[in-house]
């Protein structure tokens, strides 16, 4: 079987995702389409194994993805039988298949109510309650999924792609502050994901630009892009966010009158020009060489996504274009 269908499907490109729905009809046929769960023998057969049920699970998503709702359909049916219609994740796999063949809004509305019923009955039903979440942001009903984020992290304060999810929530509500918050608390559980770092410093950048923001979130947007880099040293997002945040601090610290003993609410000191200087060079050189390898299609660094680049191209341009002659 493919290997990819060992892997989260929400990991997987659009094109890949495609080919393995196309391949479904054939690894429904060659494979077990039934192994009952009180049987000794199954204990013992090669084809009982946590990799089945996976591709399974993954290929349904998979399908759902390409609008194979026949092929998504005998999956779910499969894993039913295996497992039980009260198995909670099958409950919540069940439900995501109702969402994707819902026609309207009313029939997504329906799938909610469902859910709600299995709450009322299993308040501590967590992937039920994920997909109820997730069923609130889609349907654009932003208000009832932060209280219900809350809630959830109420009973699980360490689901990091919870407190993730809420951040965005916050971001997408001009709610800077909580949103700091919410990713503040993702970093306790996952201390060195540059990634993370990378995206604090983002909400920050946008914090310092909205009503109540300031230089001093300003500098410690930098400081959450000098994290990300110091993790991965080739992080071309981490770089990207530097020189943005390097350029208006030292725009913001050269026109205001802003003490540089003047301090964040972190206790740290408003950072100095020339300091601020040596980082946005460093975000320049560094920038600079991760495009001209990237499109020179030098070995090891032809991971990054072509917007990306091309967005890195356009800052240095940018960048360039003042001191043109």
């Amino acid at each position: 079987m493919a290997s990819s269908l060992l892997h989260p499907p929400a990991h997987l490109s659009p094109a890949v995702a495609l080919q393995l729905s196309q391949q479904a009809p054939y690894l429904l046929r060659t494979t077990p389409s039934a192994i009952s769960p009180y049987s000794m023998s199954s204990l013992w057969s090669a084809a009982e194994s946590p990799e089945l049920w996976t591709t399974y699970e993954n290929l349904m998503l998979s399908c759902l993805r390409t609008g194979d709702e026949q092929s998504a359909h005998l999956c779910l049916e499969r894993l039913t039988e295996r497992f039980g219609a009260d198995n909670e994740r099958l409950m919540a796999l069940r439900g995501l298949f109702q969402e994707a063949i819902a026609n309207d809004n009313d029939a997504l509305k329906k799938v909610l109510k469902e859910y709600e019923n299995i709450l009322v009955e299993d308040p501590a039903n967590m992937p039920v309650s994920k997909r109820r979440i997730a069923l609130l942001i889609s349907m654009d009903r932003t208000t009832e999924a932060i209280t219900a984020l809350n809630n959830f992290l109420d009973a699980s304060p360490t689901d990091a792609e919870a407190w993730s999810e809420l951040s965005d929530l916050y971001v997408s509500s001009g709610m800077f502050p909580q949103a700091i918050f919410a990713l503040e608390e993702v970093l306790l559980v996952t201390p060195n994901a540059w990634n993370i770092h990378a995206r604090l410093g983002e909400v920050l950048y946008m914090a310092s630009s909205s009503e109540t923001g300031s230089v001093q979130h300003l500098a410690e947007s930098m400081r959450r892009f000098c994290r990300s880099i110091e993790l991965c040293d080739d992080y071309l997002r981490g770089y990207y966010g530097l020189k943005m945040t390097t350029t208006k601090l030292l725009t913001t610290l050269s026109q205001s009158q802003v003490s540089r003993q003047s301090k964040s609410d972190t206790g740290l000191p408003l950072p100095g020009v020339k300091s601020v200087e040596r980082l946005s060079e460093l975000a320049t050189a560094k920038l600079s060489e991760i495009v001209r390898r990237n499109t020179g299609g030098d070995a090891g660094w032809q991971g990054y996504e072509k917007p990306e680049i091309i967005a890195a191209q356009e800052l240095l341009n940018r960048d360039a274009a003042p001191i043109t002659r």
